[in-house]
């Protein structure tokens, strides 16, 4: 079981194949790494492919502080540092973009050669000037709740949500399991933390080649929109939509997203 240790109370999980360019994948709230398990095999093939647990989450410590995407952007940096990682390629899907954004925010560029955005919107919470948010604090607040007496169930009926098609049995009964690493606490303090991130203003200081990528089913749960938001303020990125997923395009159309992400990382 691969771990780093970022400091005397944190160790990150990580997996890894490959070698060449790093790609680093960064997960969603309250999943884990083991959600690329499409992508480690296949873009391991022509890169150093990583999928990462942020703190909290899958098999990294469950330490009860720090869970802000300005945390989960300093642990990113001391990550990079500590494996030795540069020109890399940082890959965050749903709440993982958040902590890249931050990451800009924070440190620029360093180490990073471009960056690749998967279905997410620059804030979730339905602010009076944003209405492609998907909370507002009535929905945020029950669901807080909800994560504290019976997360499991809030999983079950959230995981589905998140596909086009709902997932077989099995994947469902791994991603439960994935999910109910993260303890109660941390799930819904890391919930509510995420949901009322800003990164509007944010955007433009992505100053890397991006790829951004929305799922583009009707009446999905994130409005298309809101990630074309994100696209259209990042200058110079590229836009692509996949119409047959709705939040996990890959894992819905997997074979499609490793060869463009293979492509994007190819021409840089």
């Amino acid at each position: 079981m691969p771990m780093m240790r970022i400091n005397d109370n944190l160790e990150l999980h990580y997996e890894e194949m490959g070698a060449g360019r790093p790609i680093v994948f960064v997960h969603g709230v309250w999943m884990s790494g083991r959600y690329f398990h499409k992508q480690l095999p296949a873009l391991g093939q022509n890169y150093h492919a990583i999928a990462l647990d942020l703190r909290g989450h899958g098999q990294s410590t469950h330490c009860e502080d720090g869970h802000t995407m300005a945390v989960y952007a300093e642990d990113l940096r001391a990550f990079l540092k500590a494996k030795g990682l540069t020109d890399v390629v940082l890959a965050g899907w749903s709440m993982g973009c958040m902590v890249i954004w931050d990451y800009f925010k924070q440190f620029g560029d360093e180490n990073v050669a471009a960056a690749i955005f998967v279905d997410q919107s620059p804030s979730d919470f339905k602010w009076p000037d944003w209405e492609l948010g998907i909370f507002d604090l009535p929905t945020l607040v029950h669901l807080m709740s909800e994560v504290q007496t019976g997360r499991e169930k809030v999983y079950r009926d959230f995981i589905p949500m998140l596909f086009k098609t709902a997932p077989a049995a099995a994947d469902i009964e791994w991603m439960v399991a994935e999910n109910m690493r993260i303890p109660a606490s941390i799930a819904s303090a890391v919930l509510f933390e995420q949901t009322m991130q800003d990164y509007r203003a944010d955007l433009a200081q992505v100053s890397v080649p991006t790829l951004v990528i929305a799922g583009g089913m009707a009446d999905k749960m994130l409005p298309t929109e809101s990630v074309k938001y994100v696209h259209e303020n990042i200058p110079g990125s590229r836009f692509s939509l996949y119409e047959e997923s709705n939040h996990c395009p890959f894992l819905e159309e997997s074979e499609r997203f490793n060869r463009e992400v293979d492509a994007f990382v190819q021409a840089l």
